[in-house]
């Protein structure tokens, strides 16, 4: 016959964050008993999540190679700026009208200046390859770039060398001399397209990789066959690509030199957009338009 427990057996142990649950484990770093749900594995035995997570905030953030932050993972921000294009370009199939709210002419410099980012974001409507190319060739150069630079310097890349394809194109579009020619120049011809910052991040990646002592022949070729394509195939403006090209080389040479001055490197990139501003002010300035011509079409 089995006797009855008796009434002072010692009582089991229980976890702190679940006081319901037997814990028979303690935890290597505290000593306090944890349930199968606040074990973590550690390097000998097992820690609960409370040390595990206090040990985390004492651990300093590595820094990368060129002084941004290492990230692991996926890379956000080039998804992010993928994710962007595409409901963009399907809002302008949706409402035909919404490509003329955010495309980029230098006639609307003065007037609408923010056209010259959030031209870099539309797409052609009419051809789905004109946004596939591009978001390829953002996908893959950000999966490179991103970690190597860090999520907010790699954004920063992008978006001035964005800015610096439309301030390309602005300083290389052809003024009209009368209303007839007006529409046919580059001064009111309409542009759409990441290609300006795409062409920012490969050149971004030669100066990178040749800094680093890396392989880079690929990426030279690739820009060959685009350049050369920009030049040939009529409806492209290769002085977007020229300009993102030129400012991506100069954001790269900059993350490069002050590698070792993280802190600086925001001065010179600051320094690089009013650069950019200073340039498109001065060529809107001095562009010789016709006043007549600008009120014929309500500029």
């Amino acid at each position: 016959m089995t006797e009855p427990p008796s009434g002072n057996a010692p009582a089991l142990p229980t976890c702190p964050r679940h006081p319901d649950r037997v814990a028979l484990v303690s935890c290597q770093r505290c000593g306090r008993p944890t349930c199968p749900e606040c074990q973590r594995p550690a390097a000998v035995g097992i820690q609960c999540v409370d040390c595990v997570n206090e040990g985390a905030k004492s651990v300093r953030t590595a820094g990368g190679i060129f002084g941004g932050t290492v990230t692991r993972g996926k890379p956000v921000v080039t998804y992010t700026l993928i994710g962007i294009c595409a409901v963009v370009w399907l809002i302008q199939k949706a409402v035909p009208s919404f490509t003329a709210d955010i495309w980029f002419a230098p006639v609307q410099a003065g007037s609408e200046p923010w056209r010259m980012i959030t031209s870099a974001f539309a797409h052609s409507p009419d051809s789905i390859f004109h946004i596939l190319f591009n978001m390829y060739a953002l996908w893959i150069c950000g999966q490179y770039l991103e970690p190597l630079l860090g999520r907010v310097r790699f954004a920063a890349l992008y978006l001035i060398s964005a800015f610096g394809g439309s301030v390309g194109y602005m300083l290389l579009a052809s003024t009209p001399t009368n209303v007839q020619d007006a529409l046919r120049s580059g001064w009111f011809t309409p542009t759409v397209g990441a290609s300006g910052a795409v062409f920012g991040l490969f050149v971004a990646l030669v100066v990178l990789n040749r800094h680093l002592g890396r392989d880079y022949s690929q990426i030279v070729v690739l820009i060959a066959i685009n350049a050369v394509i920009g030049f040939v195939v009529s409806g492209i403006a290769w002085q977007a690509h020229l300009g993102g090209a030129i400012t991506g080389g100069v954001c790269a040479a900059i993350y490069t030199a002050l590698k070792k001055h993280p802190s600086w490197q925001w001065a010179a990139l600051a320094a690089v957009v009013v650069v950019l501003v200073a340039l498109a002010v001065w060529r809107y300035q001095t562009a010789d338009v016709p006043a007549l011509i600008l009120r014929a079409y309500g500029f």
